[in-house]
């Protein structure tokens, strides 16, 4: 296989760990390339995540050169040619050439072999196929190039056959066609993600959410879920979807509507854009366990799903005092990012005031500073109060107060207050 394209040098390829790695091979006299996505992203000018290498040598060679250079390795998956080196904070993947022998829509047994196009032909994508040597050169046998440049997603081979192979690959294609692909798309690809999509419910829940999450926070995720379920994909991994309006606006918002200090873009709020607003809290629960969700994630998920607070662009200052006292600034901004985008979705052009009371609101919460209730249980027990209900009853009422004088009462004030109270309780 001869280069058919060139990439100017790239400071992940300078840097002093790759050129390490790299150096090990080269002393060893082994042929050693750049693979997947860190070429398919250097050129596109994309910011580079992992560096993946592949090589002719098995992988036992490959540790044995790895321990030449000084090099630690972690053997994370002999069976399938994997060996990570680790330099510093910098791990690279490296895997032996290879090519399918037997695969059941989940996993692959696979044979180790020299061929670089045999290996490329068991990738999933043409745009993942490519690899480059040190020097830029790129290798390129199923035109990824070109597919690359113009937003086509394209399996390599046959797509049925590619999605038969691992289930996965067809969540994949959303993913690649929400993050580099342009439309129209690849009437091929789409017939069989529209025929294999009952396969959809063989998969672990961790890797549905995997690419589900990485779809949501594409630039633009409402036209590829549009899509999804166009195709029926959907349906078989987030039947709890509503209408994709929200969801089209929330990115809209943040991604090129008003850009605002401090939110990011956050895939479990996303997720919570697009799901059906009628959905009971025990839905939503099953829907975080199919998904396999840490518990903080649940949580996160649960907090935006449920029925307060309620948020209106034109809430007092006070009444968003008290709803970021009671649930969390940050739970208030998502609150209100979710409110907001429900706004645009039903009136594309917002009125300016309000666009401004919507960012005011977001602006604020973000930068509320927090308050302290001053009474303890201790407080209330020291009026010779002991009974746990009724401690709790006082404090809360007192509470109540508190918020209503919009935080203002100090520990003394508090304290008359509560004596007041539990001498009318009496």
């Amino acid at each position: 296989m001869q280069p058919t394209g060139q990439i100017p040098p790239q400071p992940w390829m300078a840097q002093p760990e790759t050129q390490k790695v790299m150096a090990a091979f080269k002393d060893a006299g082994v042929e050693a390339r750049f693979i997947g996505g860190c070429v398919r992203d250097s050129i596109l000018k994309r910011p580079v995540r992992d560096i993946d290498i592949a090589t002719p040598e098995p992988p036992e060679r490959v540790m044995e050169i790895l321990q030449a250079a000084g090099i630690h390795m972690i053997p994370t998956g002999l069976a399938h040619g994997t060996v990570t080196a680790v330099i510093g904070h910098e791990h690279f993947e490296i895997t032996t050439l290879r090519i399918d022998v037997k695969t059941d829509g989940r996993r692959a047994e696979v044979a180790f072999t020299d061929d670089w196009t045999k290996d490329a032909a068991r990738r999933d994508f043409t745009i993942n196929a490519m690899s480059c040597d040190l020097d830029g050169n790129v290798y390129d046998p199923y035109e990824g190039l070109k597919d690359l440049g113009n937003g086509y997603i394209r399996f390599v081979g046959t797509a049925k056959k590619r999605i038969e192979e691992d289930v996965l690959r067809l969540l994949r294609f959303f993913r690649f066609l929400a993050e580099y692909g342009k439309y129209p798309v690849n009437a091929e690809a789409l017939q069989a993600c529209y025929d294999m999509a009952p396969r959809l419910v063989d998969l672990s829940g961790e890797r549905v959410r995997g690419e589900l999450f990485r779809i949501l926070t594409a630039p633009n995720p409402a036209t590829t879920i549009t899509k999804m379920r166009g195709e029926r994909a959907l349906q078989y991994v987030l039947p709890e979807a509503g209408d994709v309006g929200r969801l089209r606006a929330l990115a809209w918002l943040l991604e090129r509507g008003i850009k605002i200090s401090g939110i990011d873009f956050d895939p479990v709020r996303r997720l919570a854009a697009l799901l059906d607003p009628d959905l009971q809290p025990d839905q939503v629960s099953a829907l975080a366990e199919r998904l396999k969700f840490s518990n903080k994630e649940r949580k996160h998920l649960l907090g935006m799903t449920q029925a307060e607070p309620v948020l209106q662009a034109d809430i007092s200052d006070a009444e968003l005092r008290q709803a970021c006292f009671k649930f969390g600034s940050s739970l208030v901004i998502d609150r209100a990012l979710l409110a907001w985008a429900g706004d645009v979705a039903l009136t594309a052009h917002l009125a300016p005031e309000r666009t401004a009371a919507w960012l005011r609101l977001i602006e604020t919460a973000r930068d509320w500073p927090g308050a302290e209730f001053p009474l303890r249980g201790r407080d209330v027990m020291a009026l010779g109060i002991n009974h746990g209900q009724r401690v709790g009853e006082l404090l809360a009422l007192v509470q109540i107060w508190w918020l209503e004088e919009d935080f203002s009462p100090d520990f003394d004030a508090c304290m008359d207050k509560l004596k007041e109270l539990a001498k009318l309780s009496r």
